[in-house]
């Protein structure tokens, strides 16, 4: 390891620690209705919206109805996608005139995107229309980040009201979360991007000849739009293929930091906004002490995996699968970053990461994505575990668990279970499943436990709503485009229903004094039992996965077995 590795961490640390508060203190000010310094430029813009969709802003709702709004409105999202895949043949913005999209993918597709998955079976050059892409999955991207957004705020007002019935409207905090904060993020970034030579047109493929007298197609398409709001959105996903490691996604070392900085900028800063939103910036702090010392330490263990002479080759830090532009170093970064947040974009194969590193990126997904996690879900996530940990710690103490005020009674830690182990339970039985059957097999490019890894990394992706892959998996068939659809479904309703279920409990609740008796919720203790119950919950339940996979193979690779 080289200082130029050591001095890439710190820069990408203290750009995210720099950005992180400053965007916290805007997302403040719209979660409680200020005016921001945008709302000159997009005010109309809301309104309009507001009286076009017949929308009065100062209506409430309750937890029932707002998460009713949240299913229908994802529903008509899902649909929207779909139907637009199915039919791209007949639509307009399609120079290479793609076919329709198979059924079964197009429903894998519709359903990822709509999860904020991002999930891709396919090949984005060779498979989606410029319109499919523009219209149908970018759009999704906005509308899946911001409806995370909803329901982190939902949870945030059932923690902050007292004795009420109404968590906020649901079309307010989606528009104003779209309108305000992802799309001109976005529309800066993508100029950003541009400028870095990421492709954004409407052109037919270009034939070109190589130096070596061949021709080569070279993909085109508004690729900067989506690439922009994939990572401010934790979506994920690639344009093309390849991913952020095409060279027309990620063309420079300064579009791949700041595509590294936007996947935990937005996650990040909503971590700090919290704190300011429930009147303790200290609590924000604490959980963002909690999410990255898990992630550095994630990165670190990551880094000496990697670095480590593999004894098949007698070399360390192995470039296989790595991109080659950036080094293994920013490999590193980006695979920690984005398995902690729901991202799920890539610029080098996890397949080719050391079984340690690799088990690392399967293991911060199994963590339920709640190390900053993905836009909102992150949070919303996280607070569920603090749920749970104050109630141990009460029971440790003998005291009534309560957090914030609000005393936290069985209802909202059967919820809490639910939205923790949900996910869990359909990582580990869809994985049962495909390891048993042939046609799921087959799909595997490689056997032994590598191969296992492949289809646990698929599934753990799919319920966390990761959507990056362990590469060598064919999951673009019938089977594993239906049962990861139906992981993804479960791996993000499972955890928002529940959510605001727990905070239409806690909003019609008082809000008592702290006393002697009030077990803090913002200091390092409380900060290591939180991190010791999402580890143990994490180890307990995947550790005998995890052995099958990436732990067996680290251990072979010793005896100088490859799979």
């Amino acid at each position: 390891m080289k200082l130029s590795d050591l001095s890439q961490i710190f820069v990408y640390v203290f750009a995210l620690v720099l950005l992180a508060p400053w965007l916290a203190e805007f997302i403040s000010q719209l979660f409680f209705g200020q005016r921001t310094l945008l709302h000159p430029v997009f005010e109309r813009l809301e309104k309009w919206l507001y009286r076009v969709c017949k929308i009065d802003p100062k209506e409430e709702m309750n937890w029932k109805d707002y998460c009713i709004a949240l299913l229908i409105f994802n529903f008509l999202g899902f649909a929207f996608v779909f139907v637009l895949q199915i039919t791209q043949n007949f639509l307009p913005l399609n120079p290479q005139n793609l076919p329709r999209v198979s059924w079964h993918s197009a429903l894998n597709t519709a359903i990822s995107f709509m999860t904020n998955t991002n999930w891709q079976g396919y090949a984005g050059e060779s498979t989606m229309s410029y319109f499919t892409q523009a219209l149908g999955l970018t759009v999704q991207n906005f509308l899946s980040a911001a409806s995370g957004v909803a329901v982190f705020f939902a949870l945030t007002r059932g923690l902050i009201r007292k004795s009420q019935g109404s968590l906020g409207n649901f079309w307010v905090d989606l528009t104003r979360t779209t309108v305000y904060l992802l799309l001109p993020l976005s529309i800066l970034f993508s100029i950003v991007l541009v400028g870095q030579g990421v492709v954004q047109n409407f052109s037919p493929y270009v034939s070109v000849k190589t130096l070596e007298g061949a021709t080569q197609v070279l993909p085109m398409g508004p690729a900067a739009s989506q690439i922009a709001i994939k990572q401010l959105g934790t979506n994920g996903g690639g344009f093309f293929n390849a991913n952020s490691a095409h060279p027309f996604e990620n063309p420079t070392p300064l579009s791949n930091f700041l595509q590294m900085l936007a996947i935990l900028l937005l996650p990040a800063a909503l971590v700090l906004a919290y704190g300011k939103m429930v009147g303790a910036r200290s609590q924000g702090w604490t959980l963002f002490a909690v999410m990255f010392l898990v992630w550095f330490l994630s990165l670190v263990f990551s880094m000496a995996a990697e670095f480590q002479t593999n004894p098949n080759f007698n070399l360390g830090s192995l470039m296989e699968g790595k991109e080659t532009r950036f080094g293994v170093t920013n490999s590193l970064i980006w695979s920690t970053a984005t398995t902690v947040a729901s991202n799920g974009s890539v610029n080098a194969m996890h397949a080719s990461l050391s079984p340690s590193a690799g088990g690392l990126a399967i293991f911060n997904i199994m963590l339920g994505e709640v190390i900053f996690g993905g836009v909102g879900a992150g949070m919303y996530g996280m607070l569920l575990y603090v749920f749970l940990t104050v109630f141990l710690a009460g029971l440790m103490v003998g005291r009534s668990p309560e957090y914030l005020g609000k005393k936290i009674e069985a209802p909202e830690i059967k919820m809490a279970i639910l939205g923790i182990l949900g996910p869990c339970a359909v990582i580990l039985v869809g994985a049962a499943i495909s390891v048993d059957l042939p046609l799921a097999t087959a799909s595997l490019a490689n056997k032994g436990p590598h191969g296992f890894s492949e289809i646990l990394y698929a599934f753990t992706s799919a319920a966390g709503n990761n959507g990056s892959a362990f590469a060598g998996l064919n999951a673009n068939t019938p089977y594993f485009n239906l049962m990861l659809g139906l992981v993804m479904l479960v791996g993000r309703f499972v955890v928002i229903i529940p959510s605001l279920a727990i905070a239409g409990h806690l909003v019609s609740k008082k809000i008592s004094p702290p006393s002697t008796g009030t077990f803090a919720s913002d200091t390092p203790l409380f900060g290591i039992l939180l991190i010791a119950v999402i580890v143990i919950v994490g180890a307990l339940t995947f550790l005998r996965a995890l052995s099958l996979g990436p732990l067996v193979e680290h251990f072979l690779m010793l005896q100088k077995q490859v799979f």
